[in-house]
């Protein structure tokens, strides 16, 4: 895992950005796994930019959708395929056909969860993977105590989480209390791992995940697995790490390591 740390949420956003543009720089059809909330706005915002201004092209570009809310319908402005097509889709070049997200009004969950993974497979595994933190550390809705080894699938949401989401409804009843989502052993099979976290509310869940142990209670931890996650954080999201300086002196002195 590297840990990269960035004064401003810009820059964080930007440093996404420029990785998933190399991705399709050096391969125009990558399959690119899509994360929502507010943390990669930025990411998607600086994209746009890249697509509008330098000519960065999707036309090739596959994507999944790390997770869905079950039970609201794809024109609900808090469902995540409207979150997607409002913040990232019809702003770049991207084939309609080429985009898969998870369905929250499927008649058979546990069928489309199996197609979902079988379609991944399919389009040939995730090149870059996307990811968010919650508050209790959790990656895409893989809630505390989630298996590490887990593939898509329905998932109970914890009251934290909608805590947490609870901000985006009118009222926190009009949170929905299930969600279908990518398991833990689905992210860990994308080739590229990044993670952006900004804000002092991440700062616990950051620790956790780069300086703890690996838990089923932090399923963020298990990107220290991973042979190619990057974590881009702000300074307040860094703020708990023990060995913020280093992983800062890391970064400075990249530039001159020995090539391997």
């Amino acid at each position: 895992m590297e840990v990269i740390v960035q004064k401003t949420y810009d820059e964080m956003s930007k440093g996404g950005a420029q990785l998933i543009a190399q991705t399709l720089n050096a391969k125009p059809n990558a399959v690119l796994g899509m994360a929502t909330g507010s943390t990669p706005l930025g990411v998607y915002k600086e994209l746009v930019r890249m697509h509008k201004n330098e000519g960065l092209d999707f036309s090739q570009v596959t994507t999944f959708n790390l997770d869905e809310y079950v039970g609201l319908p794809v024109t609900h402005d808090q469902s995540y395929h409207y979150f997607m097509h409002e913040n990232f889709f019809k702003h770049v070049n991207i084939s309609h056909q080429n985009i898969y997200i998870p369905s929250g009004t499927t008649g058979n969950y546990k069928a489309f969860c199996d197609w979902y993974e079988k379609r991944i497979e399919e389009c040939g595994g995730i090149d870059v993977q996307i990811l968010g933190i919650g508050t209790d550390g959790h990656i895409a809705f893989n809630e505390p105590t989630s298996s590490l080894s887990s593939r898509t699938r329905l998932k109970t949401l914890a009251k934290m989480t909608i805590d947490d989401n609870a901000r985006f409804f009118e009222k926190r009843e009009d949170v929905p209390i299930y969600a279908i989502t990518m398991g833990v052993g689905t992210i860990l099979e994308a080739r590229k791992l990044i993670l952006l976290a900004n804000g002092k509310g991440k700062a616990q869940a950051v620790k956790e995940m780069v300086e703890g142990p690996v838990t089923s209670m932090i399923t963020a931890s298990a990107l220290q697995l991973h042979p190619s996650a990057k974590v881009f954080i702000d300074h307040d999201a860094a703020s708990l790490l023990e060995m913020k300086d280093y992983y800062e002196w890391i970064q400075q002195k990249k530039p001159g390591a020995p090539q391997v």
